[in-house]
């Protein structure tokens, strides 16, 4: 009940505040854009987060399938291309994600042909997973996959605004990882 209270102001506040009139150009022309005049505050944030979070995902995702991948699977695959031949473990460690799931994700893309497995060749009990062709190939999608959503997600944005969202959410990111307690909630890759 309280959520719909204050979609409702927020939505209220949006109208209101959202009517500001265009600046004026030196010449006397009005800009077009306009600014959010929305006060939010702290307890907008995990909110807007979540969403901007689940929206790029969204975009990213759409933006991959030309090339096979799903979700979570162009994460695997940048972490291949730079360290090739990790395990599982390591790679759902560095990915934040659970053994089982990282296990179930390395399946799917070995069927899929962008892995595949190998025993490791000092520790024959290790089996380390690595990058195919395919799986190489696929970098360069993803690059440019990433890079439209990036471009997206920032129109109209200045250099300079574009440092600092990164800084703030890598400050956010550290904080929430230093304080992170591990829960026992279902993930997806």
């Amino acid at each position: 009940m309280l959520r719909l209270a204050c979609r409702a102001r927020d939505a209220q506040r949006s109208k209101v505040k959202g009517m500001a009139m265009g600046k004026k150009h030196k010449d006397g022309k009005k800009k077009s854009k306009k600014k959010d005049q929305t006060e939010y505050t702290v307890v907008d944030l995990s909110p807007a987060l979540t969403q901007a979070a689940r929206s790029v995902r969204t975009v990213l995702s759409r933006n991959l399938l030309e090339s096979g991948l799903y979700a979570g699977q162009d994460g695997v695959i940048l972490l291949l291309a730079e360290s090739d031949g990790m395990t599982a473990g390591g790679l759902a460690q560095k990915l934040g994600v659970k053994a089982p799931t990282m296990t179930r994700t390395i399946g799917r893309m070995e069927a899929q042909g962008f892995l595949e497995r190998k025993a490791d060749a000092e520790d024959a009990r290790l089996t380390k997973v690595y990058l195919t062709e395919l799986g190489r190939g696929s970098v360069k999608a993803i690059e440019m996959a990433s890079s439209a959503c990036d471009r997206m997600a920032t129109q109209e944005f200045s250099e300079k605004e574009i440092r600092n969202l990164v800084r703030l959410l890598k400050a956010i990111d550290g904080n929430l990882q230093s304080a992170a307690i591990p829960l026992d909630e279902p993930e997806e890759i």
